[in-house]
């Protein structure tokens, strides 16, 4: 994967939803809870992603910024 193409946005307007989504299930949660929710996300989505060679791209890119 090119370093140009991570953070692209690839949703479009329905990022804004997938954000209003998110915000609500952080929702009433404890730090902890919170904390767990998002561990739970990144490794369902990289499970998604499936390729591993993207998923350290974007741990390396997450870390640079």
């Amino acid at each position: 994967m090119e370093k140009s193409e991570i953070g692209r946005d690839r949703l479009g307007p329905g990022g804004d939803d997938f954000y209003a989504a998110l915000m609500k299930a952080h929702e009433g949660l404890s730090f902890e809870e919170s904390a767990h929710l998002n561990a739970k996300l990144v490794l369902l989505l990289a499970n998604q992603v499936g390729d591993l060679g993207v998923i350290h791209a974007v741990l390396k890119a997450a870390q640079e910024k």
